[in-house]
């Protein structure tokens, strides 16, 4: 087994218990000699096998090819990814209708931070641009086993009233080793690390991710890619707000990766 059930359920058990929107932290989320592993394989980031994103908006770099992974990468993607887990999912925090999982990873997989990495506040997609379902949870695990509260990276989960741009800080999650976040997208979720991380240069923040979707809800705004905001020194910017508009569209969205 991959990961640690137990500590799953207890933690979906709470899920939506506290704001600003629907989430759980899961702590010790994969078995400890599998989270290990897992870190192990993470590629170097130097390696030219990453996406860039080196924008005001994000600086960071993702791989979601499914080739590239190494063996336990690939066995714990797709069993995070396999009907066993998301049914787990749906009973116990959905129930409605039928949960999908994105085998293609589209904006998942492997995610990593460099000191100065920065992922401004945002909300993800709506719908996914290819398969036409809502996206409806985040999964988010860490892997950073030296990781230092000191240094930053916390994900920010931001107040929700509002689609347009986020409302004031709520709650800071540190990126602790092994630790999972599993929020609902669907909640004008506002999420992000917008201060620059201050980690060694020899160190990285490093996550897997994995989105899961539902049938769209046709009153839902359709977003294809996320809509990011700006932060306080950025929100008189013609230049960060016209990056934010070219961002947020499929049809553009690629000219601002490594801009």
């Amino acid at each position: 087994m991959f990961v640690n059930l137990k500590n799953i359920n207890t933690a979906l058990n709470n899920f939506s218990k506290e704001g600003p929107y629907d989430h759980c932290i899961i702590d010790n989320f994969f078995e400890t000699e599998i989270a290990k592993k897992l870190e192990n394989e993470f590629p170097n980031y130097d390696s030219d096998i990453w996406q860039k994103y080196n924008n005001a908006l994000e600086v960071k770099k993702l791989n979601n090819i499914w080739n590239y992974f190494p063996k336990i990468t690939y066995q714990v993607l797709n069993y995070l990814n396999s009907d066993e887990f998301v049914s787990i999912l749906e009973k116990k925090i959905f129930k409605k209708d039928k949960l999908y999982s994105d085998m293609g990873l589209n904006g998942g997989g492997w995610h990593i931070h460099k000191q100065g990495g920065i992922l401004n506040t945002h909300l993800d997609y709506s719908v996914h641009p290819k398969l036409g379902l809502q996206r409806k949870f985040n999964l988010i695990i860490y892997l950073n086993s030296n990781w230092s509260e000191n240094w930053g990276g916390s994900l920010g989960l931001w107040g929700n009233k509002s689609p347009i741009k986020p409302g004031k800080l709520i709650k800071s999650i540190v990126p602790k080793f092994n630790r999972a976040i599993l929020f609902d997208t669907t909640q004008n979720s506002w999420h992000g690390l917008p201060d620059p991380i201050k980690c060694p240069k020899n160190e990285y923040r490093k996550s897997l991710a994995v989105y899961y979707l539902c049938k769209s809800n046709e009153k839902i705004s359709k977003r294809g890619k996320a809509l990011f905001a700006p932060t306080e020194s950025q929100k008189d910017d013609k230049e960060i707000l016209e990056l934010i508009k070219m961002r947020s569209s499929i049809k553009t969205a690629h000219k601002v990766f490594e801009s």
